[in-house]
Protein backbone atom coordinates (compact mmCIF):
# COMPACT_ATOMS: atom_id res chain seq x y z
CA UNK A 1 0.00 0.00 0.00
CA UNK A 2 1.56 3.56 -0.58
CA UNK A 3 0.83 6.45 1.07
CA UNK A 4 -0.89 9.96 -0.20
CA UNK A 5 2.60 11.22 -0.53
CA UNK A 6 3.70 8.76 -2.64
CA UNK A 7 0.70 9.11 -4.78
CA UNK A 8 0.51 12.53 -5.33
CA UNK A 9 3.82 12.11 -6.12
CA UNK A 10 3.01 9.95 -8.92
CA UNK A 11 0.06 11.79 -10.35
CA UNK A 12 2.38 14.99 -10.61
CA UNK A 13 4.87 12.97 -12.53
CA UNK A 14 2.29 11.50 -14.40
CA UNK A 15 0.52 14.74 -15.58
CA UNK A 16 4.16 16.43 -15.75
CA UNK A 17 5.13 13.68 -18.51
CA UNK A 18 1.83 13.85 -20.43
CA UNK A 19 1.96 17.89 -21.20
CA UNK A 20 5.92 17.27 -21.33
CA UNK A 21 6.02 15.11 -24.74
CA UNK A 22 2.41 16.04 -25.50
CA UNK A 23 2.75 19.81 -25.94
CA UNK A 24 6.45 19.33 -26.96
CA UNK A 25 5.47 17.23 -29.80
CA UNK A 26 2.88 19.82 -30.89
CA UNK A 27 5.85 22.77 -30.40
CA UNK A 28 8.12 20.40 -32.52
CA UNK A 29 5.86 20.43 -35.55
CA UNK A 30 5.54 23.80 -35.55
CA UNK A 31 9.52 24.09 -35.44
CA UNK A 32 9.27 21.87 -38.32
CA UNK A 33 6.38 24.19 -39.95
CA UNK A 34 8.84 27.03 -39.34
CA UNK A 35 11.68 25.83 -40.75
CA UNK A 36 9.85 24.64 -44.10
CA UNK A 37 10.26 20.97 -43.45
CA UNK A 38 6.45 20.56 -42.91
CA UNK A 39 4.70 19.26 -39.33
CA UNK A 40 4.62 15.70 -37.54
CA UNK A 41 0.86 16.31 -38.27
CA UNK A 42 -2.13 15.75 -35.91
CA UNK A 43 -1.69 11.63 -36.13
CA UNK A 44 1.97 12.06 -34.43
CA UNK A 45 0.83 14.39 -32.07
CA UNK A 46 -2.17 12.30 -31.00
CA UNK A 47 0.07 9.21 -30.55
CA UNK A 48 2.44 11.20 -28.60
CA UNK A 49 -0.21 12.31 -26.48
CA UNK A 50 -1.37 8.69 -25.98
CA UNK A 51 1.68 6.98 -25.66
CA UNK A 52 2.48 9.37 -22.75
CA UNK A 53 -0.43 8.18 -20.80
CA UNK A 54 -0.18 4.90 -21.80
CA UNK A 55 3.62 4.43 -20.42
CA UNK A 56 2.77 6.35 -17.80
CA UNK A 57 -0.69 4.28 -16.75
CA UNK A 58 2.15 1.13 -17.27
CA UNK A 59 4.60 2.57 -15.13
CA UNK A 60 2.62 4.60 -12.36
CA UNK A 61 -1.19 2.91 -12.22
CA UNK A 62 0.03 0.78 -9.55
CA UNK A 63 0.59 3.44 -7.32
CA UNK A 64 -1.82 6.04 -7.49
CA UNK A 65 -4.21 4.27 -9.95
CA UNK A 66 -3.18 6.66 -13.20
CA UNK A 67 -5.38 9.17 -13.33
CA UNK A 68 -3.21 12.00 -14.78
CA UNK A 69 -6.91 14.03 -15.39
CA UNK A 70 -8.63 15.71 -12.97
CA UNK A 71 -12.10 13.81 -15.51
CA UNK A 72 -10.45 10.35 -14.65
CA UNK A 73 -10.33 11.76 -10.54
CA UNK A 74 -14.02 12.78 -11.05
CA UNK A 75 -15.35 9.43 -12.05
CA UNK A 76 -13.68 8.17 -9.03
CA UNK A 77 -15.00 10.70 -6.77
CA UNK A 78 -18.49 10.25 -7.85
CA UNK A 79 -18.63 6.91 -7.67
CA UNK A 80 -16.56 7.03 -4.22
CA UNK A 81 -13.62 5.63 -4.97
CA UNK A 82 -11.56 8.43 -3.63
CA UNK A 83 -12.85 10.86 -1.10
CA UNK A 84 -13.15 14.42 -1.21
CA UNK A 85 -9.94 15.29 0.25
CA UNK A 86 -7.79 13.19 -1.61
CA UNK A 87 -9.38 14.04 -4.94
CA UNK A 88 -8.60 17.75 -3.98
CA UNK A 89 -5.22 16.68 -3.88
CA UNK A 90 -4.85 14.76 -6.90
CA UNK A 91 -6.25 17.82 -8.63
CA UNK A 92 -3.54 19.76 -7.06
CA UNK A 93 -0.87 17.32 -8.11
CA UNK A 94 -2.52 17.21 -11.63
CA UNK A 95 -2.25 20.58 -12.02
CA UNK A 96 1.38 21.00 -10.56
CA UNK A 97 2.67 19.02 -12.92
CA UNK A 98 1.29 20.12 -15.94
CA UNK A 99 2.76 23.54 -15.20
CA UNK A 100 5.67 22.55 -14.41
CA UNK A 101 5.85 20.84 -17.74
CA UNK A 102 4.98 23.84 -19.62
CA UNK A 103 6.83 26.36 -18.00
CA UNK A 104 9.86 23.59 -18.77
CA UNK A 105 8.84 23.73 -21.95
CA UNK A 106 8.54 27.66 -22.09
CA UNK A 107 12.30 27.81 -20.74
CA UNK A 108 14.16 25.77 -23.46
CA UNK A 109 11.83 26.18 -26.80
CA UNK A 110 12.47 29.13 -28.89
CA UNK A 111 10.10 32.07 -27.93
CA UNK A 112 8.66 32.52 -31.21
CA UNK A 113 8.35 28.53 -31.72
CA UNK A 114 6.02 28.18 -28.07
CA UNK A 115 4.64 31.24 -28.60
CA UNK A 116 3.13 30.90 -32.09
CA UNK A 117 1.20 27.55 -30.64
CA UNK A 118 0.59 29.03 -26.92
CA UNK A 119 2.63 26.18 -25.31
CA UNK A 120 0.38 23.52 -27.13
CA UNK A 121 -2.88 25.23 -25.47
CA UNK A 122 -5.71 24.26 -27.19
CA UNK A 123 -8.21 26.14 -28.39
CA UNK A 124 -11.40 26.16 -30.72
CA UNK A 125 -10.95 26.81 -34.36
CA UNK A 126 -12.25 29.50 -36.07
CA UNK A 127 -15.56 30.24 -35.88
CA UNK A 128 -16.43 26.99 -34.13
CA UNK A 129 -19.57 27.33 -31.83
CA UNK A 130 -18.54 26.74 -28.68
CA UNK A 131 -21.33 24.31 -27.45
CA UNK A 132 -20.18 22.11 -30.20
CA UNK A 133 -16.61 22.05 -28.42
CA UNK A 134 -17.96 21.86 -25.21
CA UNK A 135 -20.02 18.72 -26.61
CA UNK A 136 -16.43 17.59 -28.19
CA UNK A 137 -14.69 17.67 -25.04
CA UNK A 138 -17.19 15.95 -22.97
CA UNK A 139 -18.20 13.05 -25.38
CA UNK A 140 -14.82 12.21 -25.88
CA UNK A 141 -13.58 12.61 -22.25
CA UNK A 142 -16.48 10.33 -21.33
CA UNK A 143 -14.97 7.22 -23.24
CA UNK A 144 -11.73 7.87 -22.14
CA UNK A 145 -12.78 7.79 -18.84
CA UNK A 146 -15.45 5.14 -19.48
CA UNK A 147 -12.07 2.94 -20.68
CA UNK A 148 -10.49 3.77 -17.32
CA UNK A 149 -12.95 2.41 -15.70
CA UNK A 150 -13.34 -0.75 -17.46
CA UNK A 151 -9.71 -1.84 -18.19
CA UNK A 152 -8.28 -0.05 -14.72
CA UNK A 153 -11.09 -0.35 -12.08
CA UNK A 154 -13.53 -3.68 -13.07
CA UNK A 155 -11.72 -6.61 -11.57
CA UNK A 156 -13.35 -8.91 -14.21
CA UNK A 157 -12.15 -6.35 -17.26
CA UNK A 158 -9.37 -6.46 -19.14
CA UNK A 159 -5.98 -7.41 -17.62
CA UNK A 160 -4.72 -4.19 -15.43
CA UNK A 161 -1.67 -4.89 -16.83
CA UNK A 162 -2.38 -3.73 -20.01
CA UNK A 163 -4.98 -1.09 -19.65
CA UNK A 164 -2.30 1.59 -19.56
CA UNK A 165 -2.28 0.58 -24.09
CA UNK A 166 -6.39 0.66 -24.30
CA UNK A 167 -6.56 4.22 -22.37
CA UNK A 168 -3.41 5.83 -24.27
CA UNK A 169 -4.95 4.34 -27.33
CA UNK A 170 -8.66 5.87 -26.40
CA UNK A 171 -6.45 9.33 -26.24
CA UNK A 172 -5.21 9.14 -29.49
CA UNK A 173 -8.24 8.53 -31.06
CA UNK A 174 -10.29 11.29 -28.87
CA UNK A 175 -7.54 13.61 -30.22
CA UNK A 176 -7.17 12.38 -33.90
CA UNK A 177 -11.80 13.87 -33.76
CA UNK A 178 -11.66 16.58 -31.25
CA UNK A 179 -8.07 18.23 -32.54
CA UNK A 180 -8.97 19.81 -35.39
CA UNK A 181 -11.79 21.98 -33.84
CA UNK A 182 -10.93 21.88 -29.58
CA UNK A 183 -7.24 20.86 -30.00
CA UNK A 184 -8.33 17.74 -27.91
CA UNK A 185 -7.60 18.20 -24.44
CA UNK A 186 -10.28 15.37 -22.62
CA UNK A 187 -8.74 16.77 -19.75
CA UNK A 188 -8.41 19.98 -17.84
CA UNK A 189 -4.60 19.97 -16.38
CA UNK A 190 -3.87 19.85 -20.21
CA UNK A 191 -5.45 22.97 -20.99
CA UNK A 192 -4.00 24.71 -17.82
CA UNK A 193 -0.61 23.90 -17.56
CA UNK A 194 0.21 25.24 -21.10
CA UNK A 195 -2.63 27.85 -20.79
CA UNK A 196 -0.44 29.32 -17.57
CA UNK A 197 2.56 29.34 -18.85
CA UNK A 198 1.49 30.98 -21.83
CA UNK A 199 -0.75 33.28 -20.46
CA UNK A 200 -3.83 32.37 -22.81
CA UNK A 201 -6.77 31.50 -20.93
CA UNK A 202 -9.02 31.67 -24.23
CA UNK A 203 -12.15 29.46 -24.30
CA UNK A 204 -10.56 28.09 -21.02
CA UNK A 205 -13.91 26.96 -19.20
CA UNK A 206 -15.20 24.43 -22.48
CA UNK A 207 -11.57 22.38 -21.10
CA UNK A 208 -12.92 21.99 -17.51
CA UNK A 209 -16.57 21.73 -17.96
CA UNK A 210 -16.48 19.74 -20.89
CA UNK A 211 -14.05 17.00 -19.77
CA UNK A 212 -14.98 17.02 -16.02
CA UNK A 213 -18.67 16.65 -16.77
CA UNK A 214 -17.70 13.41 -19.16
CA UNK A 215 -15.81 12.24 -16.60
CA UNK A 216 -18.41 12.63 -13.95
CA UNK A 217 -21.20 10.99 -15.93
CA UNK A 218 -18.56 8.32 -17.65
CA UNK A 219 -18.21 7.04 -13.24
CA UNK A 220 -21.53 6.70 -12.98
CA UNK A 221 -22.52 4.93 -16.00
CA UNK A 222 -20.13 2.78 -15.55
CA UNK A 223 -20.64 2.18 -11.79
CA UNK A 224 -24.07 1.63 -11.86
CA UNK A 225 -24.29 -0.80 -14.83
CA UNK A 226 -21.70 -2.56 -14.55
CA UNK A 227 -19.63 -2.73 -11.14
CA UNK A 228 -23.12 -2.95 -9.20
CA UNK A 229 -24.12 -6.44 -7.73
CA UNK A 230 -26.59 -7.82 -9.87
CA UNK A 231 -29.10 -8.83 -8.46
CA UNK A 232 -30.44 -12.37 -10.60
Amino acid sequence: MYNLTQKLTAEFIGTFALVFFGEGAVCVDMQLRTNATGGIGLLTIALAHGLAIAIMVSALGHISGGHFNPAVTIGFWVTKKLSTLDTLFYWLAQLAGAAAAAFLLRGVIPDEVWRSVALGTPELMRDFPSWAGLALEATTTFFLVFVVFATAVDERGTFRAIAGFGIGLTIVLGILVAGPYTGGALNPARAFGPALAAHHWLNQLIYWVGPLGGGFLAGLVYDSLFLKPSEV
